[in-house]
């Protein structure tokens, strides 16, 4: 491809996108396809000659448009939102044009440059301290997702732990790492990858009000398990849990982790950047005192496309000393001053994305106030849903909400058994998804099935949110109807 003809596809391709989000709202949230549809209608073998690229484009809308789950959709409202905005589109084209492998300062000084400003930016937007800063003790790095963050905090961790010894001699001896039953599932998965395995991952209780981690059972655990010969590596306390956003006292753990000398990982996922606001700065409590390592999304909330979470730590050495290898062939005249940053130190993967563009795209396109008012509105929409959902007395609101999400379980009059209550409320979801006009997924609290609303995209307005809702209940009182 030239790049004249570049020049005239990308046209295309950009005309395509802005096409699809201006009609995005005609199309069903969910996908309706049936498993295997999209494989048939593609070809069995690839095409032995070039072709045109408007026929990528035709295929693209006639055979896999139709297989799109639309997550930029007014009516999505599954899992958490995943933004993606025009100023970080265009910042991964750029990215993807520049074709960087960043995964040394010497094969891009730029995109390792950029990066280091643009966390550091985002350190400062959120309130983090100072030590957690690239041109202090620590630093921030892009990862793919908070899933690597998290097994990185973990890996480095155990460096500290085991005095250096798991990175060379592997892991001699039982290391735990403690988390709660509201914990993201790639706690465990990292504890599996690390060689810790699942025995190593001990459940700390929660408070069955607000599903945050009790401090006082973690001291037991870790006491316990010290005794019985185990080296306590890390624990993980979660700002806004994936279930219902619960938010773990980090504080309390905190001083528990340092009375152990235990490394505290801070999972923010989803929560962290609505750390924008000064109200909601709160949600920081505790980690400029306690925590080793901190981590959140950008790609959820903050109008980034995926792939986009940062990672910081308070101290980089147990991260590089985990991580380090040096070979012949990386080696280069920066890298040997020790006075450059080399991200593939910072990360599993040795290659590395220019996404550090995207990011700096929005934050400037944006502004500090425009990110504000995005996370604002999500927690006034969602905040003013929790009031309906609370006042109608076929449904029970669950409590606490703080964000931008609305845990909520329907009413099924005259059904006492929990379970055919619970199978009611999954069908009542089914209902809903397969009507084309909303995206909603659930979860379990208490032992009881909860519908999750999650409030975020950036398309949604206040009346997606009300239709939504009044969708919700028209169905509810139709489905109980039959199983009165």
């Amino acid at each position: 491809m030239t790049p004249e003809e570049f020049r005239r596809h990308g046209k295309q391709v950009i005309d395509w996108i802005a096409d699809y989000l201006a009609g995005i709202e005609s199309n069903p949230v969910m996908s309706q396809v049936k498993p295997g549809e999209i494989r048939r209608a593609l070809p069995a073998s690839p095409p032995e000659r070039g072709e045109p690229f408007e026929s990528v484009l035709s295929d693209l809308g006639r055979i896999l448009l139709p297989g799109i789950t639309h997550w930029q959709h007014p009516g999505f409202f599954a899992y958490f939102p995943s933004n993606a905005s025009g100023p970080a589109v265009l910042g991964d084209l750029l990215s993807s044009g520049l074709g960087v492998q960043g995964m040394l300062w010497v094969t891009s000084p730029a995109c390792t440059e950029l990066e280091t400003v643009v966390v550091d930016w985002l350190a400062e937007l959120i309130g983090l301290p100072e030590r957690f800063r690239t041109d202090a003790a620590g630093g921030g790095v892009i990862q793919d997702s908070a899933s690597s963050a998290c097994l990185v905090a973990l890996l480095a961790a155990l460096h500290r732990a085991s005095g250096g010894r798991a990175a060379t001699e592997g892991i001699d001896r039982r290391y735990t790492l403690y988390v709660t039953s509201q914990t993201h599932s790639s706690l465990e998965k990292a504890a599996r990858i690390a060689g810790l395995g699942a025995a190593g991952v001990r459940l700390v209780d929660v408070d069955p009000r607000t599903l945050a981690m009790n401090p006082a059972h973690l001291r037991e655990l870790l006491a316990a398990d010290e005794a019985a010969g185990a080296v306590p590596a890390m624990v993980c306390a979660t700002v806004g849990t994936t279930s219902t956003t619960a938010v773990d006292p980090v504080p309390a753990i905190g001083q528990v982790c340092r009375e152990r000398g235990v490394w505290l990982h801070v999972d923010a996922a989803y929560a962290g950047v609505a750390a924008i606001c000064p109200e909601f700065r709160w949600l920081n409590d505790g980690v400029a005192e306690y925590a080793d390592s901190y981590a959140t999304n950008p790609h959820k909330w903050l109008l980034t496309n995926f792939d986009c979470g940062v990672l910081w730590t308070a101290d980089r050495e147990p991260l590089l000393g985990a991580l380090s290898i040096l070979p012949e062939y990386l080696r280069n005249a920066a890298t040997s001053t020790g006075s450059v940053v080399d991200y593939r130190d910072w990360q599993v993967p040795l290659g590395r994305r220019f996404r550090a563009l995207k990011l700096w795209s929005v934050i400037r396109w944006y502004g500090a106030e425009g990110l504000r008012a995005h996370i604002r509105k999500g927690v006034e929409l969602a905040a003013e849903l929790a009031g309906w959902v609370g006042a109608d007395p076929g449904f029970e609101l669950h409590e606490p909400h703080p964000l931008g999400l609305v845990c909520f379980r329907p009413l099924w009059p005259g059904v006492d058994d929990a379970d055919e209550a619970d199978r009611a409320t999954l069908r009542l979801m089914e209902l809903l998804n397969a009507s084309g006009s909303m995206y909603l997924t659930h979860t379990k609290a208490g032992g009881r099935v909860l519908l999750r609303l999650a409030v975020g995209a950036a398309a949604t307005e206040r009346r997606h949110v009300e239709q939504a809702w009044e969708q919700i209940r028209w169905e509810h009182a139709a489905l109980s109807s039959t199983m009165r």
